[in-house]
């Protein structure tokens, strides 16, 4: 075998190499300066004889971006504590991995339901005729009314007799006590629908302490992204990110923290540098196939260049000299251009050179 056969030697048979030979003339009257290109095969090539067919790309006007990489985790979020304050023994409790909506019976107590009711204001008194007015009173209306027991009218924080009938209509439903009345205990709360992660209640065991952990219900990718970066994300943006065992697709930034922690990346790895947090919404949810949890490469865009031409980066020849040129070629006939680059990204260059324009083909390597 040749020394130029068996992988890339093909390639570097089509594809000649340039070098410079520079001869300078000193004269009184003035300085001259001769450069001579000479063109030296890999190969002899016989006087007469074509040259080999070379592959050749479009120069193209087009948008550049530079990419920053980072580390992240596509999954459901942090988990949370759940909490029951029902008296009682524990009879049912929900599968990890169980999505929980409003009105939806979180656990049972003494066989009775204990059902999953939205909101942020834990409910700190029990609620019947005669209680004052309070927010807590506007936070059960709205719950109640959302699960279609109203009669009281727009949800507020006055607790009148058409809550306490709506509260019966609601225990009826339940098949509970109607009473008309409302304890801390009977429902367990969050700021939205649920999805189970972790059961850390038994049968058996009491009401009240923690029952399990949940999270959100919808994938996303959260990104610790060293502080000193955070110019590079900006809610709304739009990422590149690839999913490991999945697909590559899109994303847009949701949310970015305000204060910066110490402590791992979202690979795991901890060099010591402050972190945010940023988190991301995948354009494509399916993109993630059935995939819980996975490493992921978020890719934010630090920099665009519009409108500028570009070639592969394999089309840059180095001058002996300094710098780099393109082989532009023109129907068979080929020559050198000079040329400055600019952004690098996904394998193509920006590049700047006299005469040179959208459309013309130049030598490359790839």
């Amino acid at each position: 075998m040749s020394e130029h056969e068996g992988p890339g030697g093909a390639r570097r048979s089509r594809r000649a190499r340039w070098f410079i030979i520079a001869a300078v003339l000193v004269v009184v009257a003035g300085t001259m300066s001769v450069v001579v290109l000479t063109r030296v095969t890999s190969e002899a090539q016989q006087v007469g004889q074509a040259p080999p067919p070379v592959e050749t790309a479009k120069v193209e006007k087009t948008d550049l971006q530079e990419e920053e990489e980072a580390n992240g985790k596509l999954g459901y979020g942090e988990e949370s504590s759940l909490a029951g304050r029902k008296q009682g023994t524990i009879t049912s409790l929900p599968d990890a991995g169980a999505v929980l909506t409003r009105g939806k019976a979180v656990y049972g107590v003494d066989a009775k339901p204990v059902p999953l009711f939205y909101g942020t204001l834990p409910f700190f008194r029990d609620l019947a005729d005669g209680a004052t007015d309070g927010p807590d009173v506007k936070q059960l209306e709205e719950n109640l009314k959302a699960l279609g027991f109203g009669g009281f009218g727009t949800p507020d924080k006055k607790f009148t007799s058409a809550t306490a009938a709506a509260i019966k209509k609601w225990q009826k439903s339940l098949g509970v006590e109607q009473t008309g009345a409302f304890g801390q205990g009977d429902v367990v709360l969050a700021p939205g629908e649920i999805r189970v992660s972790q059961v850390a209640a038994q049968l058996g065991g009491p009401g009240g302490g923690e029952l399990l952990k949940y999270t959100g219900t919808e994938r996303l990718v959260e990104v610790k992204l060293d502080a000193a970066k955070q110019a590079i994300a900006k809610a709304g943006d739009k990422v590149g990110v690839d999913i490991t065992g999945g697909k590559s697709t899109t994303g847009v930034i949701t949310e970015i923290g305000k204060v910066a922690e110490n402590g791992k990346d979202g690979a795991g790895q901890d060099d010591g540098k402050p972190k945010i947090k940023v988190k991301i919404k995948l354009d494509d949810p399916a993109a993630a196939g059935s995939l819980d949890s996975t490493p992921v490469s978020v890719r934010f865009t630090k920099e665009v260049h519009s409108g500028v031409l570009a070639v592969p980066v394999g089309a840059l020849l180095a001058l002996a000299e300094g710098g780099y040129a393109v082989e532009v070629d023109e129907n068979g006939e080929r020559r050198l251009v000079a040329v400055k680059t600019g952004l690098f990204s996904n394998g193509r260059v920006e590049v700047t050179g006299t005469g040179l324009a959208a459309g013309m083909r130049v030598v490359t390597t790839s």
